[in-house]
C-alpha cells in the first residue's frame, strides 16, 4: 500500500522560516569574523538552544529557567534577522557585535547544560495534594429524661353553689321616627298595595325610603 505525501502549509512555512533564519545567523557570524565551518555552527547552536528550551517547557511545564533560555535564543535569532536587513553595516561590524558572537558558544553551552541536567519538578510533585483535614467528632450530650407533668392539686372543698343564670340582654332602644317620614311611608305602602294588591314588606319599604333596617322596622310597626 503506497502512502501519499500531502504538503502541509505549516510545515512548508516552518522550513522556509528556518532556512532564512539559519542563513541570517550564518551571515552575521561571518561578518563578525567567524569564517569557514565556525560560521555554520552558530545558527545550529542558536536553533538547538531554542528547541531544547521549548522541549523543556513542553515536558516539565513552565519554569523560569526554560523561559529564560528560550527568550535568549529567540532574541539571538530575531536579532540576526533584523541585523542583516540593513540596520548594521556588516562590512564594518561594531565591537559589541563581535563581542556577542565571540561569547555566544560559552553562553549556549551553559544554557544547554542547565536545561539538560537541572532537575525538573512537575507541578504535582512540587505541590502534593494535601490530605483532607479530619472532621472533628462532636460529642452529643445525652437528651434529658422526660419529666412527668405535675399532678393538679386536689381541691380542698367542692363548690356546690348553683351557677347564676346569665342576665337577659337589655332591650334595644326604640328608634324615633319623624311623623313626616311615617306619613310618606304610608303613601308608599298604599301605592304598593294599589299596584301589587299585597301589603309592602319591610325590605321593600327600606329600599324605597332609603333608611336603615332598624328605622324601617319601626316604620313598618307603625304602619301595621
Amino acid at each position: 500500500m503506497r502512502s501519499t505525501i500531502r504538503p502541509d502549509a505549516v510545515l512548508v512555512q516552518a522550513v522556509i522560516a528556518g532556512a532564512l533564519s539559519f542563513a541570517h545567523l550564518h551571515d552575521l557570524a561571518s561578518a563578525a569574523g567567524q569564517s569557514g565551518w565556525k560560521a555554520w555552527a552558530y545558527p545550529v547552536s542558536v536553533d538547538l538552544l531554542l528547541v531544547a528550551a521549548w522541549r523543556r517547557l513542553r515536558s516539565a511545564g513552565p519554569s523560569r529557567l526554560a523561559w529564560c533560555w528560550f527568550l535568549i535564543a529567540l532574541v539571538a535569532s530575531l536579532g540576526a534577522n533584523v541585523a542583516t536587513a540593513g540596520f548594521l553595516d556588516l562590512a564594518h561590524p561594531p565591537a559589541w557585535l563581535r563581542f556577542g558572537i565571540a561569547g555566544w558558544p560559552a553562553l549556549a553551552f551553559l544554557g544547554g547544560t542547565l536545561l539538560a541536567h537541572s532537575a525538573s519538578t512537575p507541578a504535582s510533585a512540587a505541590h502534593p495534594a494535601s490530605a483532607p483535614a479530619p472532621v472533628p467528632q462532636v460529642e452529643r450530650e445525652p437528651a434529658p429524661a422526660p419529666t412527668a407533668a405535675p399532678e393538679p392539686a386536689p381541691s380542698s372543698a367542692v363548690d356546690d353553689t348553683p351557677a347564676l343564670p346569665a342576665p337577659a340582654p337589655a332591650p334595644a332602644p326604640a328608634v324615633a321616627v319623624p311623623a313626616a317620614l311615617v306619613a310618606h311611608a304610608r303613601k308608599v305602602a298604599d301605592d304598593h298595595r294599589s299596584r301589587t294588591g299585597s301589603p309592602i314588606d319591610t325590605d321593600t319599604l327600606r329600599a324605597r325610603l332609603g333608611v336603615p333596617a332598624p328605622m324601617a322596622d319601626a316604620i313598618a310597626a307603625q304602619l301595621a
